[in-house]
Protein backbone atom coordinates (compact mmCIF):
# COMPACT_ATOMS: atom_id res chain seq x y z
CA UNK A 1 0.00 0.00 0.00
CA UNK A 2 1.16 3.51 -1.12
CA UNK A 3 2.19 5.08 2.50
CA UNK A 4 0.97 8.64 0.79
CA UNK A 5 -2.69 7.00 -0.51
CA UNK A 6 -5.41 7.47 2.41
CA UNK A 7 -5.76 3.50 3.71
CA UNK A 8 -8.77 1.30 2.23
CA UNK A 9 -10.11 -1.28 4.78
CA UNK A 10 -12.54 -4.31 4.25
CA UNK A 11 -14.77 -3.95 7.35
CA UNK A 12 -16.78 -6.82 6.29
CA UNK A 13 -16.14 -8.39 9.24
CA UNK A 14 -15.09 -5.75 11.08
CA UNK A 15 -15.06 -7.08 15.01
CA UNK A 16 -11.98 -8.98 14.36
CA UNK A 17 -9.03 -7.75 16.06
CA UNK A 18 -6.76 -7.41 12.25
CA UNK A 19 -9.56 -4.88 11.34
CA UNK A 20 -9.52 -3.08 14.33
CA UNK A 21 -6.05 -2.50 14.45
CA UNK A 22 -5.94 -1.35 10.75
CA UNK A 23 -9.02 1.20 11.96
CA UNK A 24 -6.93 2.24 14.81
CA UNK A 25 -3.79 3.29 12.33
CA UNK A 26 -5.69 4.38 9.75
CA UNK A 27 -7.63 6.90 12.74
CA UNK A 28 -3.64 7.79 14.18
CA UNK A 29 -2.03 8.53 11.22
CA UNK A 30 -4.70 10.04 8.71
CA UNK A 31 -7.84 10.60 9.93
CA UNK A 32 -9.30 9.37 7.18
CA UNK A 33 -10.14 6.12 5.02
CA UNK A 34 -11.56 4.09 2.51
CA UNK A 35 -14.38 1.25 3.05
CA UNK A 36 -15.51 -1.28 1.34
CA UNK A 37 -17.69 -4.40 2.53
CA UNK A 38 -19.49 -2.20 3.92
CA UNK A 39 -22.88 -3.56 3.30
CA UNK A 40 -24.59 -0.66 1.85
CA UNK A 41 -26.95 -2.12 -1.53
CA UNK A 42 -25.31 -0.71 -5.13
CA UNK A 43 -28.89 -0.01 -5.91
CA UNK A 44 -29.45 2.58 -3.23
CA UNK A 45 -25.84 4.21 -3.91
CA UNK A 46 -27.68 4.62 -7.70
CA UNK A 47 -30.92 5.95 -6.64
CA UNK A 48 -29.84 8.90 -4.31
CA UNK A 49 -27.02 9.78 -7.19
CA UNK A 50 -30.12 9.99 -9.67
CA UNK A 51 -32.09 11.93 -7.01
CA UNK A 52 -29.31 14.24 -6.65
CA UNK A 53 -28.20 15.02 -9.98
CA UNK A 54 -32.13 15.24 -11.12
CA UNK A 55 -32.57 17.95 -8.19
CA UNK A 56 -29.99 19.85 -9.17
CA UNK A 57 -30.29 20.19 -12.55
CA UNK A 58 -33.73 22.09 -11.82
CA UNK A 59 -33.99 25.76 -11.96
CA UNK A 60 -32.68 27.78 -9.79
CA UNK A 61 -36.53 29.03 -8.67
CA UNK A 62 -37.82 25.87 -8.20
CA UNK A 63 -34.87 24.44 -6.25
CA UNK A 64 -35.04 27.97 -3.86
CA UNK A 65 -38.80 26.65 -2.78
CA UNK A 66 -37.41 24.61 -0.57
CA UNK A 67 -34.87 26.61 0.78
CA UNK A 68 -33.61 26.20 3.99
CA UNK A 69 -33.12 29.44 6.33
CA UNK A 70 -31.99 30.04 9.86
CA UNK A 71 -34.72 28.35 11.65
CA UNK A 72 -34.93 25.04 9.29
CA UNK A 73 -31.78 23.77 8.20
CA UNK A 74 -32.91 21.15 6.03
CA UNK A 75 -33.37 21.65 2.15
CA UNK A 76 -31.60 23.35 -0.74
CA UNK A 77 -29.09 26.44 0.02
CA UNK A 78 -26.28 28.10 -2.43
CA UNK A 79 -24.32 30.55 -0.04
CA UNK A 80 -22.83 28.25 2.34
CA UNK A 81 -19.83 29.34 4.45
CA UNK A 82 -16.69 27.45 5.59
CA UNK A 83 -15.03 29.49 7.97
CA UNK A 84 -16.44 32.71 6.84
CA UNK A 85 -16.01 32.44 3.39
CA UNK A 86 -18.55 31.57 0.67
CA UNK A 87 -18.03 28.01 -1.02
CA UNK A 88 -18.72 27.21 -4.48
CA UNK A 89 -21.61 24.43 -4.64
CA UNK A 90 -24.98 24.07 -3.75
CA UNK A 91 -26.52 21.78 -1.19
CA UNK A 92 -29.52 20.10 -0.66
CA UNK A 93 -29.58 18.99 3.33
CA UNK A 94 -32.39 16.54 5.03
CA UNK A 95 -32.70 15.31 8.44
CA UNK A 96 -35.36 14.51 11.06
CA UNK A 97 -37.66 16.58 12.18
CA UNK A 98 -38.06 18.22 15.60
CA UNK A 99 -42.10 18.33 15.97
CA UNK A 100 -41.75 22.55 15.20
CA UNK A 101 -39.64 24.56 12.70
CA UNK A 102 -37.35 22.04 11.69
CA UNK A 103 -38.68 19.12 9.13
CA UNK A 104 -37.38 17.94 6.03
CA UNK A 105 -38.37 19.76 2.42
CA UNK A 106 -38.94 17.98 -0.85
CA UNK A 107 -38.88 18.88 -4.20
CA UNK A 108 -42.26 18.13 -5.97
CA UNK A 109 -40.65 18.20 -9.17
CA UNK A 110 -38.19 14.87 -8.90
CA UNK A 111 -39.79 11.74 -8.62
CA UNK A 112 -38.81 8.78 -5.92
CA UNK A 113 -36.23 11.54 -4.33
CA UNK A 114 -38.05 11.41 -1.18
CA UNK A 115 -37.71 7.50 -1.14
CA UNK A 116 -34.27 7.48 -2.45
CA UNK A 117 -32.91 10.05 0.44
CA UNK A 118 -34.77 8.53 3.23
CA UNK A 119 -33.58 4.62 2.83
CA UNK A 120 -29.78 6.16 2.17
CA UNK A 121 -30.05 8.00 5.03
CA UNK A 122 -31.03 4.74 7.11
CA UNK A 123 -27.91 2.65 5.81
CA UNK A 124 -25.99 5.09 6.60
CA UNK A 125 -26.66 5.33 9.97
CA UNK A 126 -26.58 1.76 10.56
CA UNK A 127 -23.29 1.79 9.04
CA UNK A 128 -21.92 4.83 11.07
CA UNK A 129 -23.37 3.17 14.28
CA UNK A 130 -21.69 -0.52 13.29
CA UNK A 131 -18.06 1.90 12.97
CA UNK A 132 -18.76 3.85 16.27
CA UNK A 133 -19.01 0.90 17.94
CA UNK A 134 -15.35 -0.34 16.51
CA UNK A 135 -13.70 3.68 17.59
CA UNK A 136 -15.35 2.75 21.28
CA UNK A 137 -13.42 -0.62 21.47
CA UNK A 138 -10.35 0.79 19.73
CA UNK A 139 -10.66 3.87 22.35
CA UNK A 140 -10.90 1.16 25.56
CA UNK A 141 -14.33 1.54 25.89
CA UNK A 142 -17.27 -1.09 25.64
CA UNK A 143 -18.78 -1.08 21.93
CA UNK A 144 -21.98 0.49 22.99
CA UNK A 145 -20.48 3.01 24.88
CA UNK A 146 -19.89 5.81 22.34
CA UNK A 147 -23.56 5.56 21.19
CA UNK A 148 -24.99 6.89 24.51
CA UNK A 149 -25.57 10.48 23.55
CA UNK A 150 -26.97 9.62 20.85
CA UNK A 151 -30.30 8.06 21.19
CA UNK A 152 -33.24 7.89 18.48
CA UNK A 153 -33.30 11.56 19.01
CA UNK A 154 -29.31 12.13 17.59
CA UNK A 155 -29.13 15.01 14.90
CA UNK A 156 -27.38 13.31 12.20
CA UNK A 157 -27.89 14.42 8.26
CA UNK A 158 -27.60 13.51 5.10
CA UNK A 159 -26.31 16.18 2.60
CA UNK A 160 -26.38 16.15 -1.13
CA UNK A 161 -23.46 18.33 -2.67
CA UNK A 162 -23.07 19.90 -6.16
CA UNK A 163 -20.20 21.15 -7.38
CA UNK A 164 -20.63 23.30 -10.59
CA UNK A 165 -17.97 23.61 -12.96
CA UNK A 166 -15.05 26.44 -11.63
CA UNK A 167 -13.94 28.82 -14.25
CA UNK A 168 -11.09 29.91 -11.80
CA UNK A 169 -10.51 26.18 -10.48
CA UNK A 170 -6.98 25.66 -11.55
CA UNK A 171 -5.86 28.07 -9.16
CA UNK A 172 -8.01 27.21 -6.51
CA UNK A 173 -6.29 23.96 -6.95
CA UNK A 174 -2.88 25.18 -7.24
CA UNK A 175 -2.80 27.44 -3.87
CA UNK A 176 -1.83 24.89 -1.03
CA UNK A 177 -3.21 27.20 1.48
CA UNK A 178 -6.79 27.57 -0.19
CA UNK A 179 -6.35 31.36 -1.06
CA UNK A 180 -6.93 30.61 -4.78
CA UNK A 181 -10.63 30.82 -3.59
CA UNK A 182 -13.45 30.03 -4.89
CA UNK A 183 -12.70 26.16 -3.81
CA UNK A 184 -15.88 24.07 -3.14
CA UNK A 185 -15.18 23.77 0.13
CA UNK A 186 -12.53 25.66 2.08
CA UNK A 187 -10.24 23.84 4.56
CA UNK A 188 -12.01 22.86 7.71
CA UNK A 189 -12.27 19.59 9.87
CA UNK A 190 -16.27 18.59 10.33
CA UNK A 191 -17.71 19.04 14.27
CA UNK A 192 -19.50 16.00 14.94
CA UNK A 193 -18.20 12.50 15.41
CA UNK A 194 -18.18 10.57 12.35
CA UNK A 195 -18.76 11.40 8.33
CA UNK A 196 -19.66 8.79 5.66
CA UNK A 197 -19.00 10.38 1.93
CA UNK A 198 -20.13 8.56 -1.13
CA UNK A 199 -18.18 10.14 -4.02
CA UNK A 200 -18.89 10.09 -7.71
CA UNK A 201 -15.96 9.53 -10.41
CA UNK A 202 -14.78 12.91 -10.04
CA UNK A 203 -12.03 13.59 -8.19
CA UNK A 204 -12.19 16.39 -5.77
CA UNK A 205 -12.09 15.56 -1.87
CA UNK A 206 -7.87 16.46 -0.83
CA UNK A 207 -6.83 15.71 2.98
CA UNK A 208 -4.03 17.47 4.69
CA UNK A 209 -1.17 15.54 6.41
CA UNK A 210 1.99 16.72 7.03
CA UNK A 211 1.78 19.95 5.74
CA UNK A 212 0.62 18.42 2.38
CA UNK A 213 -2.52 17.48 0.14
CA UNK A 214 -3.25 14.50 -0.54
CA UNK A 215 -6.52 13.34 -3.23
CA UNK A 216 -9.04 11.12 -2.27
CA UNK A 217 -9.55 9.37 -4.80
CA UNK A 218 -12.57 7.81 -5.96
CA UNK A 219 -13.06 3.85 -5.56
CA UNK A 220 -15.97 1.90 -7.06
CA UNK A 221 -18.00 0.67 -4.16
CA UNK A 222 -16.07 2.25 -1.58
CA UNK A 223 -17.11 4.57 1.00
CA UNK A 224 -15.14 7.62 2.37
CA UNK A 225 -15.02 7.74 6.42
CA UNK A 226 -12.95 11.03 8.05
CA UNK A 227 -13.60 11.18 12.32
CA UNK A 228 -14.93 14.18 13.08
CA UNK A 229 -14.01 17.03 15.98
CA UNK A 230 -15.88 15.05 18.92
CA UNK A 231 -13.72 11.93 18.13
CA UNK A 232 -10.77 14.25 18.79
CA UNK A 233 -12.14 15.34 22.15
CA UNK A 234 -13.49 11.76 23.24
CA UNK A 235 -9.48 10.30 22.00
CA UNK A 236 -7.67 13.13 24.00
CA UNK A 237 -6.18 13.78 20.39
CA UNK A 238 -4.52 10.09 19.89
CA UNK A 239 -6.96 10.62 16.81
CA UNK A 240 -7.47 13.97 14.61
CA UNK A 241 -9.97 15.49 12.55
CA UNK A 242 -7.91 15.97 9.90
CA UNK A 243 -8.49 19.11 7.77
CA UNK A 244 -10.30 18.57 4.33
CA UNK A 245 -11.16 20.30 1.13
CA UNK A 246 -12.96 20.15 -1.85
CA UNK A 247 -11.41 21.26 -5.00
CA UNK A 248 -13.68 22.39 -8.01
CA UNK A 249 -13.19 21.63 -11.83
CA UNK A 250 -12.96 23.93 -14.77
CA UNK A 251 -15.01 21.94 -17.06
CA UNK A 252 -17.06 19.39 -15.41
CA UNK A 253 -19.28 19.50 -12.15
CA UNK A 254 -18.79 17.66 -9.07
CA UNK A 255 -21.35 15.25 -7.07
CA UNK A 256 -20.93 13.56 -3.44
CA UNK A 257 -23.04 13.06 -0.47
CA UNK A 258 -21.77 13.19 3.00
CA UNK A 259 -23.66 11.65 6.13
CA UNK A 260 -22.58 13.49 8.91
CA UNK A 261 -23.59 11.40 12.50
CA UNK A 262 -24.19 13.65 15.15
CA UNK A 263 -25.28 12.95 18.61
CA UNK A 264 -28.74 14.39 20.40
CA UNK A 265 -28.24 18.80 21.29
CA UNK A 266 -28.27 17.24 25.00
CA UNK A 267 -25.20 15.54 24.93
CA UNK A 268 -22.28 16.33 26.73
CA UNK A 269 -18.73 15.15 26.10
CA UNK A 270 -15.05 15.14 27.10
CA UNK A 271 -11.99 12.72 26.90
CA UNK A 272 -12.49 9.48 27.89
CA UNK A 273 -11.32 8.22 31.00
CA UNK A 274 -9.14 5.67 29.31
CA UNK A 275 -7.54 8.37 27.31
CA UNK A 276 -6.22 10.21 30.44
CA UNK A 277 -4.11 9.51 33.21
CA UNK A 278 -1.31 10.92 35.52
CA UNK A 279 1.07 11.31 32.45
CA UNK A 280 -1.87 12.17 29.85
CA UNK A 281 -4.38 15.26 31.46
CA UNK A 282 -7.65 16.03 29.69
CA UNK A 283 -6.70 17.89 27.12
CA UNK A 284 -10.34 19.80 26.72
CA UNK A 285 -13.17 20.56 29.04
CA UNK A 286 -16.74 19.18 28.61
CA UNK A 287 -18.67 20.74 25.29
CA UNK A 288 -22.04 20.34 24.84
CA UNK A 289 -23.23 19.80 21.30
CA UNK A 290 -26.14 22.11 21.36
CA UNK A 291 -24.07 24.54 22.19
CA UNK A 292 -21.15 23.85 19.92
CA UNK A 293 -23.29 22.59 17.00
CA UNK A 294 -25.52 26.18 17.04
CA UNK A 295 -22.49 28.09 17.13
CA UNK A 296 -20.67 26.23 13.93
CA UNK A 297 -24.13 26.35 12.15
CA UNK A 298 -24.65 30.29 12.54
CA UNK A 299 -21.24 30.80 11.14
CA UNK A 300 -21.95 27.98 8.17
CA UNK A 301 -25.55 29.42 7.32
CA UNK A 302 -24.43 33.07 7.22
CA UNK A 303 -21.68 35.12 8.75
CA UNK A 304 -23.48 35.72 11.82
CA UNK A 305 -19.83 35.88 14.04
CA UNK A 306 -17.01 33.43 14.30
CA UNK A 307 -17.51 29.83 13.29
CA UNK A 308 -16.67 27.92 16.51
CA UNK A 309 -13.82 25.15 16.50
CA UNK A 310 -12.56 22.60 19.63
CA UNK A 311 -9.65 24.62 20.02
CA UNK A 312 -11.74 27.19 21.58
CA UNK A 313 -12.49 24.21 24.77
CA UNK A 314 -8.54 23.02 25.49
CA UNK A 315 -7.48 23.59 28.46
CA UNK A 316 -4.31 25.44 28.77
CA UNK A 317 -1.30 23.33 29.79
Amino acid sequence: MNINEVPVIDIHQLGEPRTLARLDKACREWGFFQVVGHGIPETSVREVFAAARAFFALPTGAKRQIERTRDNPWGYYDHELTRNVVDWKQIYDFGPPDGGAIRPQWPPQVPGFRSAVRTYYRHCEQLAFRLLAALSTNLGMRPGYLSRGFGPDHTSFLRLNYYPACPRAADAARDRAGRGNPLGVGPHTDSGALTLLLQDAQSGLQVSRDGEWHAVEPRQGAIVVNIGDMVQVWSNDRYRAALHRAITHADKPRFSIPFFLNPSYGANYRPLPTMVNGKQPPRYREINWGEFRRRRVSGDYADYGEEVQIAQYRISA
